[in-house]
């Protein structure tokens, strides 16, 4: 099949779709992406790449053309929006003319913003293309509120109605959650809807835990309680915070971050107020190819959301690199995602900010022998080659990428 990916990141930007892409091209399919250039998460524009430069490259055979923008920058809430508008607006007026072949799908990777979705649209009616496929990842209108702190209803009427047309011209509508797929179902009557997770890339996998192992990452000594991925608002760091404040008279007990975003100084500063500085240790970014070796390092990984409706349908992705990794997990958070942890036996759950139940937790996974903690990270490994393995989700999607080809549905 001629495929076209339409997504505001990619390689090499750090996001799954980069996997799905490789995967589609290996088993034959003709891979054309259209992206952004290159700015996450630094909030510029990466070494190399600029407005008139590397506009079309290749990636292991897989045809790129990226569109100008503005670039996020320091993250702000003006900033990030006119990115989202930037290339939402350059995408749909340069799109046409970079894609001009009929595409037999057109699949869409949709994290924030939903907007990614609309020269996908543009595209499908100029070239008279096939199908049209959505993949949800982050549910909008009502993201935009709890993580944005917009309350405005005139801001939020017009994005509902902008998400609504979305959803209206879509062939299928993928959701990354079952409550995905469930809410999407409010507001789209004409697409088909199905249940699509995400996986993991093939380098996430059990690594050994060893001294060496923690030397060499520069990890401190005692039982480390590792979170890996964005600092963002929507991860709950003051629950996560003061959880590990309740557990500093443990001095066993460190508590690792890995990664960066849009909280991260105040991360940082709230480490030094709550005198937090020889518990929490900040490890800054990384390579996510290297993630599994800070997870074969640690004794628990930590996933946590803030308490909100929308949250609460939400799988996060780190989820099942988690599991993948064999490692005990503890989720801070409602619905989906702590179901899965409880589902496959791999760790506990504890309510969104719940610091004191939090810190419960983590005293208990400390208070578990290396045998029991073995053995959940064992079930989450089961679990995931169950419900997430990537191979199994690669023909999943062809089979719907096929149906799709053929519904032969007027838009």
């Amino acid at each position: 099949m001629k495929i076209l990916i339409v997504t505001n990141h990619f390689w090499p930007e750090s996001f799954r779709i980069n996997d799905i892409a490789i995967e589609l091209k290996k088993q034959g399919h003709e891979i054309t992406v259209l992206t952004g250039i290159p700015d996450y998460p630094e909030g510029r524009f990466y070494p190399g790449y600029g407005l008139m430069r590397k506009n079309t490259e290749r990636y292991k055979g897989i045809k790129i053309h990226r569109v100008p923008k503005i670039p996020r920058g320091n993250g702000n809430r003006l900033r990030l929006s006119i990115n989202y508008l930037s290339f939402a607006l350059m995408s749909c007026i340069t799109g046409p003319l970079k894609c001009r072949e009929k595409y037999d799908i057109i699949f869409v990777f949709a994290t924030s913003p939903i907007t990614v979705a609309l020269p996908a649209i543009v595209i499908k009616k100029t070239t008279k293309s096939t199908a049209l496929i959505l993949w949800v990842q982050d549910l909008w209108p009502d993201s935009v509120k709890i993580a944005g702190h917009i309350e405005s209803s005139i801001v939020l009427n017009t994005l509902k109605s902008v998400v609504k047309f979305i959803y209206d011209h879509c062939d299928v509508i993928l959701g990354q959650s079952r409550s995905f797929v469930s809410s999407i179902s409010k507001l789209s009557k004409k697409a088909k809807l199905l249940y699509y997770p995400n996986s993991a890339e093939e380098f996430y996998k059990p690594v050994p835990n060893t001294e060496k192992l923690k030397k060499s990452l520069d990890l401190p000594d005692g039982f480390l309680v590792t979170f890996a991925g964005n600092i963002g608002e929507a991860q709950d760091f003051p629950t996560i915070l003061s959880a590990a404040k309740e557990t500093s008279h443990l001095k066993a007990i460190k508590w690792i971050i890995v990664g960066d975003g849009r909280k991260a100084s105040w991360v940082k500063s709230e480490i030094e107020r709550r005198q937090l500085g020889e518990t929490v240790f900040m490890m800054g970014r990384h390579e996510a190819s290297k993630m599994p070796l800070f997870f074969g390092a640690s004794d628990v990984l930590l996933a946590a959301l803030k308490k909100s409706e929308i949250f609460s349908m939400t799988v996060p992705c780190k989820i099942q690199s988690y599991l993948a990794c064999a490692k005990p997990i503890i989720a801070a958070m409602d619905g989906e995602g702590a179901l899965v942890v409880r589902e496959a036996k791999a760790g506990f759950s504890v309510p969104a900010q719940s610091p004191k139940k939090l810190a419960e937790a983590v005293i208990s996974m400390y208070k578990l022998n290396a045998k029991q903690r073995d053995l959940m990270g064992k079930n989450g490994l089961s679990f995931f080659k169950s419900n997430f393995e990537k191979k199994a989700l690669i023909d999943k999607l062809q089979d719907i990428f096929t149906e799709a080809v053929n519904l032969d549905i007027p838009r």
